[in-house]
């Protein structure tokens, strides 16, 4: 098989090594005489790995004890729903913070349960930057606030964290695993599995216990936390190949060196591609450096005429999925941690070739 690098935003490459794994485990799973994907998900050999994936996924992130993980479904677009009826508690208000794509979906979602305030709006700079965290209007009498710490279309990524007093609500879905980070400071930390976890299908969800057991009323009883905590994920069947997935990347990240080597080989990516596109006069990056995204990187070409020619020569090179979103255009590289720097640096090279050959 050709080497080829996958810049998806998701469903996004996953470990080769991983592969491999999941690959010499997917007719028989430890002498189970059966796949993976049917083994019963009550039965001794995937509550073990079950046990064992949330084990690791505790230990990467130093999880506090008093904090549940949830192996969900639905993506985090289902979060945006489940969010607001387990955090609203009895309030009638909740603040979010409007930094792109996904936070609009968002508060389109919360206004169905309650009064949001947008804290802060980024739509004038068409998502490209943050406002100074004090000029945000928190709302003192809101139930949380929320916030998308990485914008995947937009490559808008929030380099600290609030400080407020009521519970914070992040959708992590392109942050996790990518860095370490202090879970004490959120109430819910919620995030799809397509990027940097596994395969498509899983959410996991870490939520502080004190958040747990009062919902709104009426809601489906799969939406409400409670029921998933009491039930270790399994009220009703989990999806149980992309859980195990995600335990054999768990493994590999740990192999790596942890959520600290993550953040070392994280960082570098993106400064050498950043630096690539900076030091030219075809490629640009729209957003402010300081709020540059590690994981998505999105790109325009001095001349968009060209960009369908730089897709299939591209695609010819092996870089795939460089296409970006509808709503920004030009390119987008997606670098998680799967993606090593030998496809950043193939990426690059392609990069300078083009740009001699049509700059």
């Amino acid at each position: 098989m050709t080497q080829a690098y996958n810049f998806s935003a998701g469903p996004a490459m996953l470990p080769r090594e991983v592969l491999l794994k999941i690959q010499s485990e997917l007719l028989e799973y430890q002498n189970s005489k059966a796949s993976v994907m049917e083994i019963s998900h009550r039965g001794v050999d995937f509550m073990e790995a079950a046990e064992k994936s949330e084990q690791d996924f505790r230990e990467l992130l130093s999880i506090p004890e008093n904090y549940k993980v949830l192996f969900l479904q639905g993506g985090a677009s289902a979060q945006f729903s489940m969010v607001p009826i387990n955090l609203l508690r009895g309030g009638l208000k909740a603040s979010y913070a409007n930094t792109g794509h996904w936070s609009v979906k968002a508060i389109a979602e919360a206004k169905r349960y309650c009064e949001v305030n947008v804290c802060t709006d980024s739509t004038e700079n068409n998502f490209t930057n943050i406002d100074d965290f004090q000029n945000w209007d928190i709302d003192e009498d809101a139930s949380y606030l929320h916030y998308t710490p990485n914008e995947t279309i937009a490559g808008l990524e929030f380099d600290y964290i609030p400080e407020v007093s009521i519970p914070i609500a992040a959708d992590m879905s392109s942050t996790i695993l990518s860095r370490p980070i202090d879970v004490s400071k959120f109430g819910v930390i919620y995030a799809g599995a397509q990027k940097n976890i596994g395969p498509s299908g899983l959410t996991i969800v870490i939520v502080r216990e004190d958040l747990i057991g009062d919902v709104v009323k009426q809601q489906p009883k799969l939406f409400d936390y409670s029921t998933q905590a009491h039930n270790d994920s399994m009220f009703n069947t989990p999806a149980t190949f992309p859980w195990y997935a995600a335990g054999r990347v768990f493994e590999w990240v740990k192999e790596k060196g942890g959520l600290s080597a993550m953040q070392t080989i994280n960082k570098a990516k993106a400064e050498s591609l950043y630096r690539a596109i900076d030091s030219s006069d075809f490629y640009s990056n729209p957003v402010s450096t300081r709020y540059r995204s590690w994981m998505n990187v999105p790109f325009l070409l001095a001349d968009d005429k060209l960009n369908i020619t730089f897709l299939e020569r591209s695609k010819e090179a092996g870089l795939l999925a460089l296409k970006g979103h509808r709503s920004v255009g030009g390119m987008r590289a997606s670098i998680y941690n799967a993606m090593p720097k030998e496809g950043v640096e193939a990426l690059i090279n392609f990069m300078n070739n083009f740009e001699k050959d049509f700059g």
